[in-house]
């Protein structure tokens, strides 16, 4: 029976083959299970196919096999505080502690497993109980978010959630999204609390990590694993796209080649759609300056430091190049300035 390929070109779908960001993931995972956590919501960025949403469910899996703990999965376009209600009303451990404490939730249709008190009307106030009746019994709450926009449902939650932590209650907040809907949401009049929310920005997969893995999948001696590796730039999606087409196409030079075709299809075009014509100018010019210092971009694009600046760093928050290296622009996309040079018009 011919064996299934490991690697996986679906977004979002935890894939057979995985490289953990363990530092990342394990200051977040600490910070969660503090006694008195300094910080009780995380904001995960990163451009399209960093491995966000792999990321966060990895998390919210481990804390999910602690009882502890209860995860909620919500969707910003969708009404979040019902469907926040409607997931702890149904957990079979919770409901026992709602019934205990007489929450009578039957306004929300569950009249005959949680309690017959007096009837909740309003489900934010529904929630504050719950929370504080879990919170009694030791109790947490994690709720998961996916590639978050500034909805109108999104920021209704948002200024309950606020609440529920001005009044002590055991909730945690993870989000994923792009930059530009992140900064949109912290940028929300009234939503403060997620300006002052840290915001990870995924790190690069380890080169060493994912040669090992290559190593392992394809019994490669390591100079080529590392090869492999090295041609990923450590992008989460490259590293699943270059596995997947050397399981499909063999060890010949067409699979690099055809990984790249895939990053166009499943990633590049789609980011590159939802640039500004400006910032597809900037990034054509460090794209075709050889040296990649910063002066020659500068020169290539005839812009002076102040008015180059404001896109390198957007640019940059949106993780399509890296600044580190001082006076130079480097592309954090594996073959990005290949697709960059093809795909540019002047007209733009």
């Amino acid at each position: 029976m011919k064996k299934t390929n490991p690697f996986s070109l679906t977004f979002g779908k935890p894939p057979k083959r995985m490289v953990q960001r363990l530092l990342q993931h394990d200051e977040i995972a600490d910070e969660l299970r503090a006694e008195e956590p300094s910080q009780q919501v995380f904001m995960v960025t990163g451009v399209r196919g960093v491995g966000k949403t792999v990321f966060m469910a990895d998390l919210c899996n481990e804390l999910a096999d602690d009882k502890t703990w209860t995860v909620v999965f919500l969707n910003s376009s969708t009404d979040m505080l019902s469907g926040m209600l409607s997931q702890l009303a149904s957990k079979g451990e919770l409901a026992t502690i709602f019934k205990s404490a007489n929450i009578n939730l039957s306004f929300f249709g569950f009249s005959v497993d949680l309690g017959r008190g007096t009837q909740i009307v309003d489900t934010e106030v529904a929630l504050q109980k719950m929370l504080a009746n879990m919170q009694k019994h030791g109790k947490r709450v994690l709720v998961a978010i996916d590639e978050a926009t500034s909805t109108p449902a999104m920021r209704e939650f948002a200024s309950a959630f606020q609440i529920f932590l001005m009044q002590g209650l055991p909730v945690h907040l993870i989000m994923t999204g792009l930059y530009e809907n992140i900064n949109e949401l912290q940028n929300e009049e009234n939503l403060t609390f997620l300006y002052r929310a840290p915001k990870i920005n995924l790190e690069p997969l380890s080169i060493g990590a994912m040669a090992k893995s290559y190593q392992s999948v394809f019994e490669i001696d390591e100079e080529e694993a590392l090869g492999m590796a090295r041609s990923t730039k450590g992008y989460s999606f490259a590293y699943q796209v270059v596995g997947y087409c050397r399981w499909k196409y063999g060890s010949g030079s067409s699979y690099l080649e055809q990984s790249k075709l895939y990053l166009e299809d499943y990633a590049y075009t789609k980011i590159w759609a939802e640039l500004s014509g400006k910032d597809r100018k900037v990034l054509h010019g460090i794209a075709t300056a050889e040296s990649g210092k910063v002066k020659d971009v500068r020169e290539k694009l005839g812009m002076g430091s102040n008015e180059l600046s404001p896109y390198r760093d957007r640019l940059i928050k949106r993780g399509l190049i890296d600044g580190s290296n001082f006076g130079h622009l480097d592309f954090t996309l594996p073959f990005f300035d290949q697709f960059i040079i093809e795909n540019y018009f002047e007209e733009e």
